[in-house]
């Protein structure tokens, strides 16, 4: 059942993470939500990677690897960036610039997968599927430029919604080949 999570998981918290990010930045779900999916990724991810680890040693899987360890301090820099803004630790909220870390996590996580997914289309031999992926690398930079320039909440979740049907498509294509 576990190997089935591992395998399965990052199809059903993809579309999960991005949707709490839009609905946080639409007002609909609290930045305490958000804080609490952060510290859950966090472990999510470090259990995820260290469960793997052997499994992820070679090919665009290494590659994945190294994506999820690289996640793992950039959603961390989101946990201290939550916690920098709110009044829970006032040291912290003087010392860190919270929205810096803020920002971090969430650009990081826009533009992370996308040399991954550059990688998996280069070594899939499927046309199709190689085309999702250069789809879904396309989507996380575009909906990050899309979320730079945008001036309100509306625009930047377009970009969130970008980056989402772009990364799911991409993971989605991933679990169904394997």
């Amino acid at each position: 059942m576990f190997r089935s999570l591992r395998e399965n998981g990052p199809a059903l918290l993809v579309p999960a993470a991005w949707s709490v990010v839009a609905a946080t930045v639409l007002g609909l779900v609290s930045t305490h939500a958000l804080f609490v999916a952060h510290v859950v990724m966090s472990v999510l991810l470090v259990a995820f990677v260290v469960a793997s680890w052997r499994d992820m040693a070679a090919g665009a899987l290494r590659t994945w690897k190294f994506v999820i360890v690289a996640g793992t301090p950039v959603t961390l820099a989101g946990v201290v960036g939550f916690l920098a803004r709110g009044d829970a630790v006032p040291a912290l909220a003087a010392a860190v610039p919270a929205d810096a870390l803020l920002a971090v996590a969430f650009y990081g996580w826009l533009l992370l997968p996308a040399p991954a997914f550059v990688d998996t289309g280069r070594r899939d031999p499927t046309t199709a599927r190689s085309a999702v992926y250069y789809v879904a690398a396309a989507c996380s930079v575009a909906g990050a430029g899309v979320a730079l320039v945008a001036t309100s909440p509306t625009q930047v979740v377009a970009g969130v919604a970008l980056v989402a049907v772009g990364q799911t498509a991409g993971i989605l294509a991933a679990t169904l080949s394997y």
